[in-house]
């Protein structure tokens, strides 16, 4: 089942505060710092940054470190203080942060992929390194040992990454949009199944361990909500959108979703309003509603003496 919710002008825009600016090319991540004015940033550039906001009110880079490859995903651990960063030749490098933010150390190198890392995340309690890449591959490395424990090989290129921690299942988006659940072993993993939904490749993804609610955005234009804890296969299509989705975020304390397209559109969505679900769709000769023939149903036509116009 699936609901169809078009966006209306609303009067309310997000307000700009400030802007960080620096990069020679692409920003492909940008993190928060945890209870900290300051933001981590990667980029195709292949520079790392941490910027600290100084009193004047902008933004200035207390640490500035060049990889040997374009930095192409990013995961950061606050607690730790450790950040992982993929790379557009498949590798993955762990650096630990110092409590002011002022200095990087480098951990070591993780042989993750065989191409561009697409996405990261990093589980404390198991020590995993989960990560998804253009190899067609999810893979999960131990953070103790620096070794392979796992990979699972799809048709396309995955795209995005979710991780549920308290259940080791996986979340994999991929290029063909669809879907994938995986549970992840210690040395194996089991496909749960399949979502699919989307005409274009998967884009970005955001899962919601509270709710147990998945969100989708794709190239296609539209974003999903897939309620999984529910257990009932509801969707909710959310379509305003007018080029592919970069990215989505979820905010649980306002039942907000916040998503951005390449255009450079961001939109807010109210997730905590009743909505009806769209019937499915359903294949007939004759309109459900008001029973006319369709223009190639002949046999009612003929029965009726009516002719059918509708398409």
């Amino acid at each position: 089942m699936a609901a169809e919710i078009h966006s209306r002008p609303q009067s309310r825009r997000p307000v700009l505060l400030s802007k960080v600016e620096g990069h020679q090319d692409a920003v492909s991540a940008a993190l928060l710092i945890p209870k900290e004015d300051g933001v981590i940033t990667a980029g195709e550039d292949r520079t790392i940054r941490v910027w600290l906001k100084r009193d004047s009110g902008q933004y200035w880079p207390s640490i500035y470190h060049t990889m040997a490859s374009p930095c192409s995903a990013m995961a950061y651990h606050h607690d730790s203080r450790r950040i992982f960063v993929g790379q557009d030749n498949g590798a993955i490098m762990e650096f630990h942060i110092s409590e002011d933010f002022n200095k990087m150390n480098f951990v070591k190198t993780y042989p993750a992929h065989q191409n561009r890392v697409s996405a990261i995340t990093f589980c404390l309690a198991s020590e995993w390194l989960i990560s998804t890449g253009h190899d067609k591959c999810i893979s999960w490395m131990c953070t103790r040992s620096g070794s392979m424990l796992g990979r699972h090989y799809f048709t396309s290129w995955a795209s995005c990454l979710q991780y549920d921690h308290e259940t080791q299942h996986a979340f994999v988006g991929d290029y063909s949009g669809q879907i994938t659940l995986l549970k992840l072993e210690q040395n194996t993993c089991s496909v749960i199944t399949t979502l699919k939904g989307h005409e274009g490749s998967i884009t970005s993804l955001w899962w919601d361990p509270v709710q147990r609610l998945l969100f989708s955005g794709a190239s296609d234009h539209s974003i999903i909500m897939w309620d999984i804890g529910g257990r009932k296969g509801r969707t909710l299509l959310l379509q305003g959108h007018h080029d592919k989705v970069q990215a989505i975020c979820y905010i649980q304390l306002t039942r907000q979703l916040v998503s951005c397209s390449a255009d450079g559109g961001i939109a807010v969505w109210n997730m905590d309003i009743s909505r009806e679900e769209a019937p499915q769709w359903l294949e007939s000769d004759s309109c459900q509603k008001c029973e006319q023939p369709f223009f190639w149903n002949i046999k009612q036509m003929w029965d009726t003496k009516t002719i059918g116009l509708r398409q």
